[in-house]
């Protein structure tokens, strides 16, 4: 298990150099940069002005430099300055770090406790009404859009209450949390109907094991054998499909963050890459990468945790 991990780690702090490197080239290859940018919005027209404004964000040096500054910041803790609010990077990250957390958590809890005991539940009643109903209600959150259920609930909300949900910094905790339920109940239909349909497939073939069979002849209860032989095996394949959902989950609220008007990461960094600003859209990057391989090790430690016949040798 040791020398398990030391890999990965390994494979993880190179996963995340390629990245930086990455992200680094494809910014700087996008025509315009911030100095472009703030010199049109200030109506300048002397071209000296610009390159003092390259000079002054460090954007004539060359390339190698400008991204050992950065990442040897970034070792350092040292995020840089934002271009355009002027303030440390991590001010402008920190606080939206907690709301886009919040709303991930959230999305994700709905959907996997809603879309597990369903998906088991089609599956033990295969066939019946309530298994039809069941998979209609899958499809129908596997075909609508997050932004447009969204958009739904807001007209619901202005049609019946004759208000619109708004996120307000200045409200207690239990308020934004309440708040949260709404686009995290949004996103959740989807990731939910995707956990119901693989929960469902992974267990009928589950059932239909020789094994279960043997557990029913020696006269194992329906919910011994259901959830004691059947889920334990078929869980392995949904645990992936949840890792997955969840690392989607860290950048790509993209949408439903701007729908609801809610200021976190992922729509900050829509903005900051609109802007070129290059310190905001690096280090969230990172941060999405690094969110990301940690979710997928902690699924590759989960299912040895969950299926005792999966073992990670040394």
């Amino acid at each position: 298990m040791a020398s398990y991990l030391i890999r990965r780690l390994l494979l993880m702090a190179l996963t995340l150099f390629g990245v930086s490197v990455l992200i680094f080239c494809l910014l700087r290859l996008v025509p315009g940069n911030i100095a472009d940018i703030l010199f049109d919005a200030a109506g300048m027209v002397d071209p000296s002005e610009k390159k003092k404004i390259i000079a002054e964000l460090g954007l004539d040096q060359p390339l190698v430099v400008q991204y050992w500054t950065w990442i040897s910041g970034l070792l350092r803790g040292d995020l840089g300055y934002s271009y355009i609010s002027e303030k440390p990077t991590i001010e402008e990250i920190a606080p939206r770090l907690p709301i886009t957390g919040t709303l991930a958590i959230l999305a994700l809890t709905l959907s996997v406790c809603t879309g597990v005991p369903l998906g088991v539940l089609s599956a033990v009643r295969q066939n019946t009404k309530m298994d039809y109903v069941l998979r209609v209600f899958s499809l129908s959150g596997l075909s609508l859009p997050s932004f447009w259920l969204g958009l739904l609930i807001l007209m619901a909300f202005v049609n019946y209450l004759g208000t619109i949900p708004i996120y307000d910094r200045n409200h207690s905790p239990m308020e934004q949390l309440a708040f949260m339920l709404v686009p995290a109940a949004a996103v959740g239909f989807r990731s939910s109907a995707l956990v119901m349909r693989l929960t469902r497939s992974s267990m009928l073939e589950v059932l239909r094991q020789d094994y279960i069979r043997t557990a029913r002849s020696k006269g194992v209860s329906d919910a011994g054998v259901n959830y004691d032989h059947a889920l334990r095996n078929a869980v392995v394949p949904v645990i992936t499909i949840i890792g997955v959902e969840a690392a989607f989950l860290i950048g790509g609220l993209i949408v439903t963050e701007t729908v609801f008007n809610i200021p976190g990461v992922a729509r900050f960094l829509v903005e900051a890459i609109r802007m070129r600003d290059y310190p905001i859209v690096q280090n969230l990057v990172m941060f999405i990468a690094f969110s990301v391989i940690t979710i997928n090790l902690i699924v590759d430690m989960a299912y040895s945790l969950v299926d005792p016949r999966i073992r990670i040798s040394d």
